[in-house]
């Protein structure tokens, strides 16, 4: 939890204004399942940054905690993903908004109903409840810390 912190620390730095976010949650590892369970955290910030300048601190925060990409869904010390841009689409080599994964992944789905439910998926034309509900991940999630 003390890289999850600290990087919370640094996107309020140097993203922008956190103002919302949910507890912490563990789950069996997704993807590449012979690892070390994943914590997961959702933080919902304001920022005047574009998408990409936003991606590009994530990756920089991730690489100053540590984080070495060498595994596709690899064990990590940290991992940031974007998940929204209020309702904007983009698909691109380095960037895809909202999260691809997103409507898959129970362990991102059950934080970002805890701050977000209502959310609309600009794709998908669902909030984040309508996708959980409908999700198929056989993954638990377990609260950590219920705020």
């Amino acid at each position: 939890m003390s890289y999850m912190n600290k990087a919370a620390e640094m996107i309020a730095e140097r993203i922008g204004n956190i103002t919302h976010e949910s507890s912490f949650y563990e789950t069996k590892a997704w993807g590449v399942e012979a690892q070390p369970d994943f914590l997961n955290k959702v933080l919902i910030c304001t920022t005047s940054l574009r998408p990409k300048e936003v991606l590009d601190h994530c990756l920089t925060i991730e690489k100053e905690l540590g984080r070495n990409r060498k595994e596709k869904w690899g064990s990590r010390i940290i991992d940031i993903d974007i998940l929204y841009a209020d309702q904007e689409i983009i698909v691109s080599k380095e960037l895809n908004i909202p999260h691809p994964f997103l409507h898959e992944r129970r362990f991102t789905l059950v934080p970002l109903c805890e701050v977000m439910p209502d959310q609309l998926h600009p794709i998908f034309n669902l909030t984040n409840e309508q996708m959980l509900e409908r999700c198929l991940d056989p993954l638990e999630v377990i609260v950590l810390n219920h705020k």
